[in-house]
């Protein structure tokens, strides 16, 4: 059994746990250790269970736990070539644990094989992931002011996504950021509206994702009745109905069983 949890999903923390038998991947540590591993006993696991650390990329709210993380188990920790540089920079503690993934290139980690693919982000290395599990896969993509060609080659096909569901354009707009800030979350380099990633769920979910999670939202520009919103009303004009909820800011969230898609990457 494949099974998906995120721990917290906002701009002030993000942290993602995948488990797949004895293979438990924990993507992004933006949340204190203690927290995650707070969470992880609500699952009945310990940081010592862990296989890797995947890391999206080297913005705080993906990183703030790692160092602590580091000090406390040994468990390697993965990120694109250009992301692995960045935080070797930052975290001089990750040295001799860091393994560079290669971008759009599979690679086993236990039971799960990972694809890591480039979104389009104001941070080196930035990526999303791909997990294909027995059961099915999962994509999560975050942290990306555009669908990348590559994100659109790699995730259709599977079963559940974690999107980025990050702001409401107008509610951002009118809003109280500062000119420069708007802009960069706007652009191509930013997050993902809520318009954008229902475009693609629909995409998704066309060829198959049963479960859709909405991520990362804005506390500022938006709600999680507005992103809902905004996504199930697209995937009802195209005749679809997944499953689709919103993670929780700052606690664990449900569970979310992965099975395998209607139709798989060819």
């Amino acid at each position: 059994m494949t099974t998906v949890h995120t721990l917290a999903s906002g701009s002030s923390g993000n942290a993602l746990v995948l488990s797949c038998g004895e293979t438990r991947l924990l993507v992004d540590a933006g949340i204190s250790c203690r927290r995650i591993g707070t969470g992880l006993r609500e699952l009945g696991l310990e940081l010592a269970d862990l296989t890797a650390v995947l890391i999206t990329h080297t913005h705080t709210d993906h990183i703030s736990g790692l160092r602590t993380l580091l000090k406390r188990t040994d468990v390697p920790v993965c990120a694109a070539a250009e992301a692995g540089r960045d935080l070797a920079l930052r975290l001089p503690e990750v040295h001799g644990r860091l393994e560079a993934l290669e971008l759009c290139r599979p690679r086993s980690l236990g039971a799960v094989e990972v694809t890591a693919f480039p979104t389009a982000h104001d941070a080196p290395g930035a990526c999303g992931f791909r997990f294909d599990t027995p059961d099915g896969a999962v994509g999560l993509m975050t942290d990306t002011g555009y669908v990348t060609e590559a994100a659109a080659d790699v995730l259709p096909g599977v079963a559940l996504a974690v999107l980025e569901a990050n702001h409401d354009v107008e509610t951002l707009r009118s809003g109280p950021y500062p000119g420069y800030l708007k802009r960069r979350i706007l652009g191509d380099a930013g997050h993902l509206s809520n318009e954008a990633c229902a475009r693609f769920a629909v995409t998704l979910a066309e060829q198959g994702a049963a479960d859709i999670v909405l991520a990362h939202l804005s506390r500022e520009n938006n709600t999680p009745a507005m992103a809902r919103n905004a996504v199930e009303t697209a995937l009802s004009a195209a005749g679809l109905a997944p499953a689709l909820s919103v993670a929780p800011r700052d606690a664990l969230g449900e569970i979310h069983m992965v099975r395998e898609a209607g139709r798989c990457r060819g």
